[in-house]
């Protein structure tokens, strides 16, 4: 007799989602649940090998989903509550589609016979799998759950990863369901466009690399295509670029400190400005954020050409080219500064006693713009950015961050903004004992939205329209919302400060949040 055949049948629909996710390799959930889902949650004690991360806010499950899949390089399950929780968890679904994470959402549903009554919170989930561009396994029966799991774990995992979303009804979670046998089928990697050959890559970097941008984003973002990208700079004068939010940028000494593609479309435009090819590697071709009166959208220089070249020969280009690597900047002293809290002193207190092989999960908007110059020659370590501009992913990504990678330490470089949208990851953070230290670059200001206010050509300057891009009257206390979440806390005002706190909290275990009290911004 078949081995699977004497094991005991699941009882209910959920145990047989739960033992497929674990059986493809899935085994973390990062879970806020509902009444739909009780059955799962119920599931999980007879599975230990899954670990649940309960999360506050869907946002939270679903960013820590994200950056659990980077650093991991495998997908996390989250388990939301009906179409109003995967609503609430999309903004970090959009960012996990654009670092092309694999994610595997789990949502309940109403009981198929409850759907037609349209209660409250009946929507449609499908369109919202739709939305973040993945795919969408809604099971016909309660047979088909062992089908739609596997299906969806291998959509995720293509090349390249995805967000894809099963659908759980309550009946189909509670009534029985058969465990079928793991099929053999896969899906086959997307085919892949056009690109330019090795030759004629080599060719046009040679005789015109001073009118050339390389443009690396994707999997074009590991330290061989850095390197790579150094040598055919070296080499050619062509100037490279990163994308401006990678999902997951090495950096530090050792690693060409390539420059990334401003968020601001004048300064992007800068950076582009002459060129004559643009050399697509792993990225997209840049355009703005947003639509600006007057401004073009697409920020190719006009007559500018455009081409691909796939990731996997960029080295070979640059051997072609005989590119030596470029010799290393020399190591900058670490040097503290002193004195009142600023951006620029704030990111040298980073960069001089940032810890070796750490994970910054970077959502310091504004407030970080001296970062990237000073971790340049710091210790070597890994950088995950707000790949989709959705505010409200870095303290999520760095709780999925930590559970990927229990032995490094993370740092959250933290706007106040941005903190506010999913603060309670911090209590995530307590619950798991994390080693996350939070630093909240606390200006008192949507500081972004107040440049953008000016960007985009409005006038508004009374009282109620900025009262919209005040975070003051009150002031955000975080270190007493951390502490009330059970995360040890405490407030720098000069860099001494900030230098003597940061110092202590990366040699203790567990999370740790420091508010960091910088100059109120102001865009005049």
């Amino acid at each position: 007799m078949d081995d699977r055949s004497a094991q005991p049948a699941p009882t209910t629909g959920a145990e047989v989602v739960v033992n497929r996710l674990l059986a493809e390799g899935v085994d973390v959930c990062f879970a806020n649940p509902g009444t739909s889902e009780m059955h799962f949650v119920a599931a999980l004690d007879a599975a230990p090998a899954m670990r649940p991360v309960l999360c506050l806010f869907e946002g939270v499950a679903t960013g820590a989903a994200d950056g659990y899949a980077r650093i991991a390089g495998r997908p996390a399950a989250t388990l939301l509550h009906l179409g109003p929780g995967m609503a609430n968890g999309l903004a970090n679904l959009h960012n996990a589609r654009r670092a092309f994470s694999p994610v595997v959402n789990v949502v309940g549903d109403h009981a198929t016979y409850h759907q037609p009554l349209d209660a409250p919170l009946e929507s449609d989930i499908d369109a919202l799998g739709h939305w973040a561009h993945g795919s969408v396994h809604r099971p016909e029966s309660a047979a088909d759950l062992d089908g739609a799991v596997h299906s969806a774990v291998l959509s995720a995992t293509g090349t390249p990863g995805r967000v894809a979303t099963v659908i759980l009804p309550a009946d189909y979670s509670w009534g029985s369901a058969p465990q079928n046998p793991l099929p053999d089928n896969q899906i086959s990697e997307a085919a892949s466009g056009s690109h330019m050959s090795v030759t004629d890559a080599a060719e046009l970097l040679r005789t015109r690399g001073q009118n050339a941008v390389v443009l690396l984003g994707g999997a074009a973002t590991d330290v061989d295509a850095l390197q790579a990208a150094a040598r055919i700079q070296a080499a050619t004068g062509a100037r490279t670029l990163v994308e401006t939010f990678p999902a997951r940028l090495p950096r530090g000494r050792g690693v060409p400190a390539i420059e990334r593609l401003g968020y601001l479309a004048e300064q992007a435009g800068q950076q582009l400005s002459g060129a004559t090819h643009l050399i697509l590697v792993g990225a997209k071709t840049p355009v703005s954020f947003f639509a600006y009166p007057g401004k073009p959208s697409v920020l190719v220089p006009d007559g500018a050409e455009v081409r691909t070249l796939s990731v996997g020969d960029l080295s070979t280009v640059a051997d072609q080219l005989g590119a030596e690597v470029p010799p290393a900047p020399p190591p900058q002293p670490a040097e503290l500064p002193t004195g009142p809290l600023n951006p620029q002193n704030l990111a040298q207190v980073i960069a001089a006693l940032l810890p070796d092989n750490a994970i910054i999960s970077d959502e310091a908007n504004t407030s970080g713009v001296f970062l990237p110059a000073a971790t340049a020659t710091a210790a070597r370590h890994d950088v995950l950015t707000l790949t989709g501009g959705a505010i409200g992913q870095g303290l999520p990504v760095a709780v999925g961050a930590a559970v990927a990678a229990p032995d490094r330490p993370v740092i959250a470089l933290q706007s106040d903004g941005s903190a506010a949208y999913t603060i309670s990851a911090l209590w995530t953070m307590a619950r798991e004992q994390l080693d996350i230290t939070v630093v909240i670059l606390n200006n008192h200001a949507y500081a972004i939205l107040q440049l953008e206010l000016l960007r985009v050509g409005t006038q508004a300057s009374g009282e109620r329209s900025r009262s919209l891009l005040d975070l003051s009257r009150p002031d955000i206390d975080f270190a007493s919302i951390a502490q009330g979440f059970g995360v040890p806390a405490t407030r720098a005002g000069t860099a001494e400060e900030l230098a003597a706190q940061f110092r202590a909290a990366l040699a203790e275990p567990g999370p740790h949040l420091i508010d960091a009290t910088l100059p109120t911004w102001s865009p005049g």
